[in-house]
């Protein structure tokens, strides 16, 4: 049961997750929300909420986890060997980024048709770059995933709290450094930093009647899933070359 409620816990999660990071972002680009030109502060804001808010619902479900990111995931499986995590948190995990960007489609139905841009459209779903320099967007991608996977373990290292986290904390500390990461690095890629909550909806995207879209940017899309999942795997490399767990 206990894994089922992990797995429950990963898609519910996210769904959480996207539903709300998505949904400033709609919110911000799209004419006639009345949050229109909220800003880039508003944006990091917001996910930074989203995450908090995610990782909650994921933990009250019985997720002990609460991964909602498949960079994450790989990372746990080379520091515990849990293979079977990329079998059922990582289909949940894209699975519920999906369902949430189905919402916000939904949420924000009569604003897709006023807005002429397909670019800000598409930009309430998945990421794209600044400047487009795959090589460079690549790296952007790998060092916030290096940073959020060595921060977060750092967070809830026992040199740092011995007794554990206390109830509750984890998720907000989460966030807050989710909301860093985006202020201090996300201007070049828009900070994806987790496969799912790009693939998802980016397939939401492809797959969804949005008035006037345009591309959805497959050409890009191997550099936010390669990438978080590299920047991952570098940062075990040093958490376990320095004795940080």
């Amino acid at each position: 049961m206990g894994s089922w409620s992990a797995v429950v816990g990963e898609f519910v999660g996210t769904f959480v997750l996207i539903v709300l990071g998505n949904g400033v972002v709609a919110g911000a680009l799209l004419n006639r929300s009345k949050a229109q030109n909220a800003g880039w502060i508003s944006i990091t804001a917001g996910w930074a909420i989203a995450v908090f808010a995610g990782v909650a619902v994921s933990a009250a479900l019985g997720d002990a986890d609460g991964h909602l990111n498949p960079a994450f995931t790989v990372a746990s499986v080379i520091m515990t060997g849990h293979a079977e995590r990329l079998f059922t948190y990582i289909p949940a995990q894209i699975l519920g980024a999906l369902c949430g960007a189905v919402v916000v489609w939904l949420h924000y139905k009569p604003h897709w048709k006023l807005t002429e841009d397909p670019d800000a459209k598409f930009a309430c779903f998945a990421t794209a770059p600044a400047v487009d320099a795959p090589v460079w967007n690549l790296l952007s991608e790998v060092i916030g995933t290096f940073i959020l996977v060595l921060i977060a373990t750092a967070l809830f290292s026992k040199r740092i709290a011995p007794a554990g986290v206390a109830p509750g904390l984890g998720p907000v500390l989460v966030g807050s450094l989710v909301w860093g990461i985006g202020l201090s690095l996300g201007g070049t890629t828009g900070y994806a930093i987790n496969p799912a909550r790009d693939l998802g909806p980016r397939l939401a995207h492809a797959l969804l009647p949005i008035a006037g879209k345009g591309s959805s940017g497959w050409r890009y899309a191997w550099i936010p899933v390669i990438g978080p999942v590299l920047g991952a795997m570098l940062a075990v490399v040093l958490i376990r070359g320095l004795g940080m767990l």
